[in-house]
């Protein structure tokens, strides 16, 4: 696991992490950031949004679209 980044968040009154490349940590801070949410609210957003897809999965997916929309966007 070299290169993730761990962080630990509540959800739905569950203790969980998710190891995520510290790249990916930067967009999702900007993403959180930008919608006035701290970064447990904005993974909890995630959580309840993803499926049956992992955590970690989610917050990529996320972060590689907003970029993709901020790039479509200039």
């Amino acid at each position: 696991m070299s290169g993730l980044s761990k962080r630990s968040v509540v959800l739905a009154g569950h203790a969980t992490s998710v190891a995520l490349e510290p790249e990916f940590w930067a967009v999702l801070d900007r993403i959180a950031q930008q919608r006035g949410l701290s970064k447990a609210q904005l993974l909890a957003e995630v959580d309840a949004a993803r499926g049956r897809r992992p955590l970690a999965s989610a917050c990529r997916l996320l972060a590689l679209n907003w970029v993709a929309e901020k790039g479509a966007a200039t």
